[in-house]
């Protein structure tokens, strides 16, 4: 890699905020009694990573899914607070890579409140210069809009911006933006699936990202 990085974008849900339970659970308890018996975990993960209403449209095979995302995001809100936790290394990694004057943000395809909730919950928040939702964009990752939003709002470049996911969304629509992809080894989707999907680097651990903005050999 040539260009020093300047940027790091970072998805939220399974790739610096471990939600994947809370997530799964909330699709369990909104799906009860729509989805066949035997509908568990693993229909769920795949998925994980794309807008909430059009995974409740796949699992539930209906159209109008706005009762399902109500009771979903009931359940979540009531259970987030003691759900949600940091993986290990971003409380630390996050503060350096800002100390050294890294550009910092957020794409994901959770709605802007509950994207805040989470970040100040968890203390990042103010670290974060873009912060990209669902409710800004009118189309989602893959598509490369998200990426592009923040990079633009950052006032970064393509070239020397990466950014970091757990899914092939992520991993897509930094590839569409011009950026550097970066898949987490912690994915539940598995490290295959971001590899297939194009990532320039696999993570084992946050602090890899240090080496690969040139931080620490």
């Amino acid at each position: 890699m040539t260009a020093k990085i300047r940027t790091v974008l970072f998805d939220l849900d399974g790739t610096i905020i471990d939600t994947n339970e809370l997530i799964i659970e909330s699709f369990l308890h909104a799906l009860q009694g729509i989805v066949p018996e035997g509908f568990g975990r693993e229909h769920i993960i795949p998925s994980m990573g794309l807008p909430l209403v059009t995974q409740l449209q796949q699992f539930s095979g209906r159209e109008q899914v706005d009762d399902l995302a109500r009771s979903y995001r009931e359940y979540n809100l009531l259970r987030h607070d003691e759900m949600v936790t940091l993986f290990p290394g971003v409380g630390e990694v996050v503060p350096k890579l800002h100390a050294a004057g890294i550009r910092l943000g957020i794409v994901t395809t959770k709605m802007k409140p509950s994207t805040e909730r989470a970040l100040k919950l968890l203390g990042i928040y103010d670290y974060m210069g873009a912060i990209v939702t669902l409710d800004d964009v009118e189309h989602a990752k893959p598509h490369p809009e998200p990426v592009l939003k923040a990079i633009e709002a950052l006032g970064a470049d393509p070239e020397t911006t990466i950014m970091v996911g757990d899914s092939k969304v992520d991993i897509e629509s930094a590839r569409n933006a011009g950026a550097i992809p970066v898949g987490v080894a912690w994915s539940l989707k598995g490290e295959g699936i971001l590899k297939d999907a194009g990532a320039a680097h696999i993570i084992q651990e946050m602090d890899q990202l240090l080496t690969i903005c040139g931080l620490e050999r």
